[in-house]
């Protein structure tokens, strides 16, 4: 035993000691009265976010002592702030993930009070080590008083941020749970899925007060940048969700149907649905009149394991739907038209949302499957002004480019340029299997035959004693010739079939498609668009 005497001031504590203290600190967030205003607004806070969305007891912190200290004036240490993020690794469903959450009850999440290396720490570790990330966010972005803090400036920029590697090898998820201005509202939207909480989460480049004073537009939060905004109009959010909860389950199916990262393959799980399920409701879903809707959602739900189906971005370009399903186990990509939204018309909307949803299924090694209901690409003054055209061509570029299989059912109508996009025409390596069936009910062309003899006829239309009658006549003549069964003698599709067999014959071509994701694994290389 050591007989040396400990000349340390009994009133300060040992490393030891100081260590505990400084953990305790950090442990109390903003202190008593920030955490109890976060939870007065009805949020949690940073830790608690982490608790709830991660395993129980996975989450192994990084960072702890992040912060400021203040010493006395020898130098000896007096109390500790820490940084107002908190990060670190931990399992979703037990698969590894890293997490990194803003704390917004030490001044807002105002960059003044971070530490910036510790957060892209975390993102460089995700880089790294290959792990997906999911960012919770809640900031009010830079702060003037970050001047006076450093007495200086600097130019905008993280270099050390590899935002864009990131985002090509590993699922990165943003989740907006309260106010997200600047850097924090690029956290949430620079990912493969985001998720805002409404009434609670906004996201903007600059608050009301910068809208104000820079443009004297006077206006509430919630209008500037809420899920209203962002989820319907400008689709920078992915999804809604009702609470905090609701949020973190989002997450959870969301990365449910994600490889760990490029370099692997979503997994199988077991389903509780037979591969051959008929369904003979589905003979009956599509009417014969071409003027009536009917509703795709529940085909889908029809043809695709039970309870897997997980939307992307319903509110947003609804006339295209995106979602995440499993057929016998097997995590694919579901594309469809919705024919109560526009006609199911490829709007500029539909067209950038289908784009990210084709560009994140073939990052990750999904197969797609569409369920082709498509008049062909919107028209109008409107629609040009949006710059339909345009979108639809990165839409085409996204769909030429991607690399896993694709199989069509075209369910009724597949016509014009949006008609075209049912699947690759040539592929990234200039030819592709394109794997296509199609109902009894479908018919395609260059343009759709009520249209095309409105055009074609016009004159004699206008000549006729009955007008209605010629049109009905004309079109039921080119409606013969249109027949899919005239494109299958000719082998323009693999096979005519019942809809109650739609199940059967994807589940098998899914065991094929899901071998060649095998094989192509890495990361994805793609040209300007």
């Amino acid at each position: 035993m050591s007989t040396k005497q400990d000349n340390r001031t009994p009133d300060l504590p040992g490393p030891i000691a100081e260590l505990d203290v400084r953990r305790a600190a950090a442990m109390q967030m903003g202190g008593s009265e920030g955490v109890a205003k976060q939870a007065s607004l009805g949020k949690l806070t940073a830790r608690e976010r982490i608790d709830r969305l991660l395993d129980p007891d996975s989450f192994a912190e990084m960072g702890t002592l992040a912060g400021k200290g203040t010493y006395d004036k020898s130098g000896s240490f007096l109390s500790f702030s820490p940084a107002n993020s908190v990060m670190g690794t931990g399992s979703i469903q037990q698969r590894r993930v890293v997490i990194s959450a803003d704390d917004f009850t030490i001044r807002g999440g105002s960059s003044e009070s971070t530490v910036s290396d510790k957060w892209i720490y975390a993102e460089r570790y995700a880089h790294q080590m290959r792990l997906p990330i999911v960012r919770l966010v809640e900031s009010a972005g830079g702060s003037v008083k970050i001047l006076e803090q450093n007495q200086s400036t600097k130019i905008p920029g993280y270099p050390n941020w590899p935002w864009m590697p990131l985002l090509a090898q590993a699922p990165v998820v943003g989740v907006a749970l309260g106010a997200c201005a600047g850097l924090g509202a690029i956290k949430v939207s620079m990912s493969h899925f985001s998720v805002m909480v409404r009434g609670m989460a906004q996201l903007f480049a600059g608050g009301p007060p910068v809208v104000k004073r820079g443009i004297g537009e006077d206006i509430h939060k919630e209008a500037l940048g809420g899920a209203e905004v962002h989820t319907r109009m400008s689709g920078v959010v992915t999804n809604a969700a009702d609470s905090e909860e609701d949020a973190f389950d989002q997450v959870r199916r969301f990365l449910s149907f994600m490889p760990g990262n490029v370099w692997s393959v979503p997994a199988r799980v077991q389903a509780n649905d037979e591969p051959r399920r008929a369904d003979a409701s589905l003979d009956d879903a599509i009417p014969l009149d071409t003027r009536k809707i009917f509703d795709v959602r529940r085909i889908l739900k029809s043809v695709f394991d039970t309870g897997s189906l997980f939307e992307l971005g319903r509110s947003f370009g609804g006339s295209t739907v995106t979602m995440l399903g499993r057929l016998d186990g097997f995590a694919v990509g579901i594309l469809a038209n919705d024919p109560r939204v526009m006609g199911g018309a490829l709007t500029a909307q539909a067209a950038r949302k289908l784009e990210r949803f084709v560009d994140l299924c073939d990052t990750f090694h999904l197969p797609i499957v569409n369920f082709v209901d498509q008049p062909g690409v919107m028209f109008g003054s409107d629609a040009e002004k949006a710059g339909t055209l345009g979108a639809a061509i990165s839409a085409v570029s996204a769909i030429e480019q991607s690399q896993v299989p694709w199989c069509a059912i075209i369910l009724r109508r597949s016509f014009g340029v949006g008609g075209q996009m049912h699947g690759p025409q040539h592929g990234p390596d200039g030819y592709a299997l394109l794997h296509r069936f199609a109902w009894p009910t479908a018919r395609w062309g260059s343009i759709p035959i009520e249209g095309g003899v409105a055009a074609a006829y016009k004159r004699e239309l206008d000549e006729s004693e009955n007008t209605e009658q010629r049109q009905a006549e004309l079109e039921a003549y080119y409606q013969q010739l249109s027949s899919p069964f005239r494109t299958a003698e000719r082998f323009g599709v693999i096979d005519i079939i019942k809809p109650r067999e739609t199940r059967t014959i994807l589940s098998g071509w899914i065991q094929d498609a899901h071998g060649v994701t095998l094989g192509q694994t890495g990361i994805r290389t793609r040209t300007f668009r």
